[in-house]
C-alpha cells in the first residue's frame, strides 16, 4: 500500500529547479533526473551558440549538448541552482566550440592569419555565422576583457553567449540589476572596440 492508498496525497516528482539545486550539492542522481527536464532549454542555448557558427559546422547542437553534459556530469557541485547551471552549461558549450575552432583553424591555415569580419552584432547573438578565426577572435577579446574587468566579462558571457536575462545574471552574480545593465552596455562597447568594430 503506498502513501496515496493511506490517504496521503502523492507528491509530484521534483521539478528541474529542485533537481538542479540537489545536483549542485553533489547529487549525481538528481543531475541524471534533471536531464530530460532541462534538455530543451539546453537545446536553446546550443542553438544560440551554433547560430553564430559557419554553415555546415561539423558539430551539431545535439552533439554539443551531449559533450557539454558529459563535462557537467563530471563536475557535480559546480553550480548552485538553475541559473548557475545554465550559466556553466553555456560556458562549457562555448569553450567546446572554441576548442573545435582552434583545431579547425590550425588544420586549415597553418601559421597564416585569416581576415576578421566579425561585427559587434554577431558576438551578442544576432545571428552572425563566423568562421573559426572569428570564434577565436571573440574568445580572445573576451579573455582580455576578463583580465581587465572580470565581472563585466561574466556579464557579456552570460548574456551574449548563455542567453540569460539581465535579472538572471544579477541573481547568478549577486549584483544589482542596474549594475548588470551598466556592465552590459560597457562590455558590448569594449568588445566592439577590441574587435575593430567600434
Amino acid at each position: 500500500m503506498d502513501n496515496a492508498d493511506r490517504g496521503h496525497p502523492r507528491l509530484p516528482p521534483p521539478g528541474a529547479d529542485t533537481l538542479l539545486v540537489r545536483a549542485g550539492q553533489g547529487d549525481r542522481q538528481a543531475l541524471a533526473a534533471a536531464w530530460p527536464l532541462v534538455y530543451e532549454e539546453l537545446r536553446s542555448v546550443a542553438g544560440r551558440l551554433m547560430a553564430r557558427e559557419r554553415p555546415g559546422h561539423t558539430i551539431t547542437p545535439t552533439a554539443l549538448i551531449h559533450e557539454a553534459w558529459l563535462k557537467l556530469d563530471s563536475r557535480p557541485g559546480a553550480f548552485g541552482d538553475r541559473a548557475h547551471f545554465f550559466a556553466l552549461a553555456s560556458r562549457v558549450m562555448r569553450h567546446l566550440l572554441v576548442d573545435h575552432a582552434h583545431a579547425r583553424q590550425a588544420a586549415k591555415r597553418g601559421d597564416g592569419d585569416l581576415p576578421l569580419t566579425l561585427s559587434a552584432a554577431e558576438f551578442v547573438g544576432d545571428g552572425g555565422r563566423g568562421d573559426p578565426a572569428e570564434v577565436l577572435a571573440v574568445h580572445q577579446a573576451l579573455e582580455r576583457l576578463a583580465a581587465e574587468d572580470p565581472r563585466c566579462a561574466q556579464v557579456i558571457e552570460l548574456r551574449g553567449f548563455g542567453g540569460l536575462g539581465l535579472e538572471e545574471i544579477a541573481q547568478v552574480l549577486g549584483i544589482s540589476l542596474a549594475t548588470v545593465k551598466r556592465e552590459w552596455v560597457f562590455g558590448r562597447a569594449w568588445m566592439a572596440r577590441a574587435l575593430g568594430q567600434g
